[in-house]
């Protein structure tokens, strides 16, 4: 079982190096560079992977009109903690799960808060699902391949630990299908794409970015752990202002269509 034992608080040196910059190389983590930079402003922006589609458009589009470049550093919610604890610098950190946040603010590193947008945990199966799963409980038939997140990455670990245990699986008996731990969830789709493995735990909206290769099976609410997204504004950012801007562009109804547009959820799951 691989797991991302490799990108994780104890090897900050491997986090500073390795983890974002494999992703940075295929993907520009600057996504206003069209702007010119004479007199220009810049924000850090820490975002959990799982949210990058509607994020990089916003970060373009608020790059554009207001003249500043933003650099995006994409990873697991829990990667990007780490970080910034070490680096002390940026702007701001928007995690896959709120709690991430709270956690940076009881340290002294958040000044302020605000929902932008809510995940809901699906099951994604191969196409066709195969093996016929139902439910969270189908999750541990014998002869299945899971892959979940790495508790100690990626958000979508720990809120996947807690549906098992809402659900009274005892995690004993999911380990024995667990065959993969992601880093980020985005990786998870990626596995169901190419057939190693048979179910993942993903968000709804990434789930729908795999539509062509997988199925997604809904957890009923009364199962489910829903997550909301707060995007944190560092109490040492060095561009407030511009941090505070940003944040409110994400919540108005302009950012609010993007992250529609990208089949993410802005209201809370009834």
């Amino acid at each position: 079982m691989r797991t991302g034992w490799w990108c994780v608080p104890a090897l900050l040196a491997a986090i500073l190096s390795g983890c974002s910059q494999r992703d940075e190389k295929r993907n520009p983590v600057e996504p206003s560079d069209k702007v010119p930079t004479t007199g220009q402003k810049e924000l850090l922006i820490y975002v959990g992977a799982g949210i990058r589609p509607p994020v990089a458009e916003l970060a373009e589009i608020f790059g554009q009109e207001h003249h500043t470049k933003i650099v995006a550093d994409y990873a697991g919610s829990e990667v990007l903690i780490s970080k910034i604890r070490l680096l002390q610098r940026g702007d701001v950190y928007m995690p896959g799960d709120k709690p991430y946040v709270d956690q940076a603010a009881q340290a002294g590193m958040i000044s302020s808060q605000e929902s932008v947008c809510y995940f809901v945990p699906t099951i994604l199966v191969r196409k066709g699902n195969p093996k016929g799963i139902r439910g969270v409980a189908d999750l541990v038939k014998t002869e299945l391949k899971l892959g979940l997140g790495d508790e100690k990455a990626c958000a979508i670990g720990p809120v996947s630990r807690k549906i098992f245990e809402k659900n009274k699986i005892p995690w004993t008996e999911v380990e024995k299908n667990l065959k993969f731990q992601a880093v980020t969830v985005n990786e998870l789709g990626l596995h169901i794409q190419a057939g190693s493995l048979d179910a993942v735990i993903v968000w709804d909206a990434i789930a729908m970015y795999y539509a062509e290769h997988g199925d997604a099976v809904p957890i009923p609410k009364e199962a489910n752990v829903i997550s909301t997204v707060d995007a944190g504004i560092l109490a040492f950012s060095r561009n407030r202002e511009g941090a505070a801007k940003f944040v409110a562009f994400m919540r108005s109804d302009r950012g609010r269509e993007i992250f529609k547009k990208h089949n993410y959820r802005v209201d809370p799951p009834e």
